[in-house]
């Protein structure tokens, strides 16, 4: 898209369609030459609403409208929304299916952190790292359909549960992939501290300071590289992970090198919980009885997505339809980050500092405000259909 000039500055948009970007959004950077001197973003352009779509269905048809969020870490979303619904329900589900939700947890952790690798390998022009990421990821989807039998929406979780066990089979081959990963991580984690090409596009680039990721309410490896000890799973623990802590990983120096750095070292954790998981597997059922009508009442649901802090809250009117469904995901907390460390930076660097938040797009959007001719407005649904009508008419 064309520079745009206001008085002595130069407005670059980027998007909502650009080749550097895989989602649409609509970035704005001013620059003084090459330099960055302010930046906005306008996001929107993909909202689906499906928190509207939620209130219209049943718990049970949400499980698989909500998984649908992200594809990237779908799990995490169907958990979030079936661990509220069971608190609401006032059900107690099975030790082994609470285990179950949590390998797969830390699978899907596995696949995100490799994919999130490879793609911002792929944006500092490091594509070999890229392909050996993808391929070794390919090694994750594999184990994933295997047990779940999908690839991309698993659909293990049903309300109260889960509905695929794991036998000798899949755990002998899940154990033998951690072991393989185990050694190629050794190699990413080397890569990513030494290789020159990469490092000259990473350290020092895009740094946050601890304050700052605190006072921007940054989430996930993104505030954890700043030294943020950010993580669901230890300040409130859910599924199994009481009975399978994780340890966090934190970097101090907040630039993009601690945050390809976070992200490799998680995976080494994410290879000793699912060790930990297969060796000590509680016995018992996979499901438990849930009541078609959940209680009135509302609740809140908070899990650790590979992006960070995943919340749900869950409204019920006391019918089979929830009242509301209220999603938080980690991108939205992470975006502002990307605005702030900007500032100061070359033109160039700036696919890398997105990149460096494994943003996601399409599960942030939430709503789009309109403006006419009195401004912008605050609309409600019955004007908001109309205004449809009238638009397309």
């Amino acid at each position: 898209m064309p520079e745009t000039k206001h008085g002595d500055k130069f407005i670059v948009p980027i998007g909502p369609q650009h080749p550097a970007l895989k989602e649409p959004g609509h970035f704005e950077f001013t620059v003084d030459g090459e330099t960055v001197t302010g930046a906005s973003v306008r996001l929107g352009f993909v909202h689906r609403g499906i928190e509207k779509a939620a209130e219209e269905r049943t718990y049970i048809q949400d499980l698989y409208l909500l998984e649908r969020i992200c594809g990237i870490c779908s799990h995490v979303h169907a958990m979030a929304f079936a661990l509220g619904v069971e608190k609401l329900a006032g059900v107690t589900v099975p030790e082994r299916a609470q285990a179950i939700r949590v390998l797969v947890a830390e699978m899907e952790r596995i696949h995100s952190h490799l994919l999130w690798l490879g793609v911002a390998a792929h944006e500092a022009g490091f594509d070999t790292l890229f392909m050996y990421a993808w391929r070794d990821r390919e090694k994750v989807m594999d184990l994933l359909e295997q047990l779940c039998g999908n690839r991309v929406n698993y659909s293990i979780n049903v309300l109260g549960g889960v509905k695929e066990d794991v036998n000798d089979v899949i755990r002998d081959g899940i154990l033998s992939a951690m072991d393989y990963l185990e050694t190629r991580t050794v190699l990413y984690l080397k890569l990513v501290t030494t290789e020159r090409t990469l490092i000259g596009r990473t350290r020092g680039i895009g740094i946050m300071e601890k304050q700052t990721a605190a006072r921007l309410g940054t989430v996930g490896p993104t505030a954890r590289a700043s030294g943020l000890e950010r993580d669901i799973r230890l300040e409130a623990p859910y599924a199994a992970y009481l009975q399978y802590p994780a340890r966090i990983v934190t970097e101090q120096t907040g630039d993009l090198e601690a945050r390809f750095i976070v992200r490799v070292k998680e995976l080494y954790e994410s290879f000793r919980l699912i060790r930990g998981i297969l060796s000590t597997l509680p016995g018992g059922e996979l499901t438990t009885k849930m009541p078609r009508r959940i209680p009135e009442g509302e609740t809140i649901s908070r899990v650790e997505a590979p992006r960070g802090e995943l919340f749900y809250y869950i409204k019920s009117n006391g019918s089979d339809k929830p009242d509301r469904v209220k999603v938080r995901t980690p991108s939205i907390n992470n975006f502002a980050s990307v605005m702030a460390t900007a500032v100061g930076h070359k033109l160039a660097d700036i696919p890398m500092i997105l990149s460096g938040i494994d943003p996601c797009f399409s599960c942030n959007d939430r709503m789009v405000s309109i403006r006419g001719s009195e401004g912008q407005q605050a609309v409600d649904w019955e004007e908001l259909r109309l205004y449809g009508i009238e638009y397309y008419r």
